[in-house]
């Protein structure tokens, strides 16, 4: 693909970092069709910065696997997108480059951390992205602006060429408009990658069902409690109820682990963020350090210049958590409680099809609303089971409350998001009629 790079930031939404003003393209089923990439994916001879100052000026010299896939379906990359330092966000606030606002509201977030994606699609600017899901990260900026993202069975679409954050949770995904459409993008990504040593050898090629008859869903009550707006609840419930109407059962269930689901999120994905971020220090990437400095002062100025304040906190917690004397006591409890999430999917899924539940607890809060980071942790309790488990969950539009998009979350076993993606096609097209 040829072109002229600019930095972009004129759009309203300040959805694009890098956009690609020329392109050609060959046959292939998105033969033309605009795809937008997140800033986190690399691009070969287009900046990849992760909305990070660490990174700034680096031009990748290889493409991801996703994008060669992508560039062989004859897909015209529009761009990469704004988003949440290294996947470090729920908003799209963290970027070294400024907030994305809401293209429904913009006087609110998009949601995080692939919110530049998201606003970009929903905005009408492309009709389909790539974006990254580490806890959510699909999903909750398709909740809050209204559009379709997938996060698919880890392992399915290959993490080569993905700038690492958190390796045993994270998975590219398409975000779109419709089902139909983040089908097709996922059927393009999806497939084995010998240099993904996660990589499984699980093509993806399906064209959407409505037919849910003898569908069972579960519904956890853990996924409406305490935290979770009414109003959304309401909604949710309203989409399961439509489900039922198509055929489907909804059988009630629990999920006890969900107590502990967030913790052990949290603690996993920065224990895994200390080790993959050592690497920018000035040396490998990024601009070069002051080498008149001793190293450890040159090291640690540089690194507190250019990473944003939440990377910093979420090094330090992972690296806390992974000092000695600690590990035993943060780390490995967390990989315990990470079992009994995955204990509590196989124990639903005897009995059901798929779970349900809202996306998010509440819509989109303002821009700067929640400025406690603990408050933004939060956030993610409905989103984070899905990635400690590794299974497949997407996020359909399902009404609005005061005006705001509302999400409704399906989530499957591993390897089964055909089903997934057809209970939400289901509920799409009787929603949509």
């Amino acid at each position: 693909m040829a072109g002229t790079l600019t930095f972009d930031a004129p759009d309203r939404w300040n959805a694009f970092l890098y956009r690609e003003e020329t392109a050609s393209f060959g046959d292939g089923v998105l033969a033309g069709v605009p795809v937008a990439i997140k800033d986190n994916i690399s691009t070969k001879g287009m900046p990849t910065t992760c909305g990070s100052l660490i990174l700034e000026g680096y031009v990748p010299p290889y493409d991801a696997h996703v994008v060669t896939l992508l560039k062989k379906a004859g897909a015209a990359l529009a761009g990469k997108t704004n988003m949440d330092e290294f996947g470090m966000g729920t908003t799209t606030e963290n970027s070294a480059f400024g907030p994305t606002t809401n293209p429904v509201d913009t006087a609110r977030v998009p949601g995080g951390s692939s919110g530049g994606s998201a606003a970009a699609v929903a905005a009408g600017l492309v009709p389909m992205a790539l974006g990254s899901d580490t806890g959510g990260s699909i999903r909750c900026p398709a909740s809050f602006c209204g559009i379709v993202g997938l996060k698919p069975t880890y392992g399915r679409v290959s993490r080569y060429g993905l700038v690492a954050y958190s390796n045993s949770l994270e998975q590219i995904g398409p975000l779109a408009t419709t089902v139909a459409d983040a089908s097709l993008l996922m059927s393009v990504i999806a497939g084995y990658d010998r240099r993904d040593s996660t990589s499984v050898d699980r093509p993806y090629a399906h064209a959407p069902s409505a037919d849910i008859r003898g569908l069972r869903i579960g519904v956890p009550e853990e996924f409406f409690g305490a935290g979770v707006d009414a109003g959304v609840a309401e909604r949710v419930r309203d989409a399961i109820a439509v489900l039922e109407d198509l055929g489907a059962e909804a059988v009630p269930c629990s999920m006890p682990s969900m107590a502990s689901a967030l913790a052990a999120y949290y603690v996993t994905c920065t224990s895994e963020a200390s080790s993959n971020l050592a690497r920018f220090d000035g040396v490998r990437y990024g601009p070069a350090v002051d080498t008149r400095q001793q190293w450890h002062a040159a090291f640690r100025e540089f690194r507190g210049d250019r990473f944003g304040k939440e990377v910093q906190r979420r090094i330090m917690l992972g690296t806390f958590a992974l000092s000695a004397g600690y590990y035993g006591k943060y780390y490995a409890k967390a990989q315990v409680a990470r079992a009994q999430v995955r204990a509590d999917f196989a124990r639903i899924f005897v009995d059901a099809d798929v779970i349900c539940g809202p996306t998010m607890p509440t819509a989109a809060w303002r821009l700067g609303e929640k400025s406690d980071p603990l408050a933004m942790y939060l956030s993610d309790i409905l989103t984070v089971p899905a990635n400690l488990a590794g299974v497949p969950a997407i996020s359909v539009p399902c009404g609005r409350v005061n005006g705001l998009p509302v999400g409704l979350q399906i989530i499957g076993r591993h390897f089964e998001d055909e089903r997934v993606v057809d209970t939400a096609y289901a509920y799409e097209q009787e929603a949509c009629r």
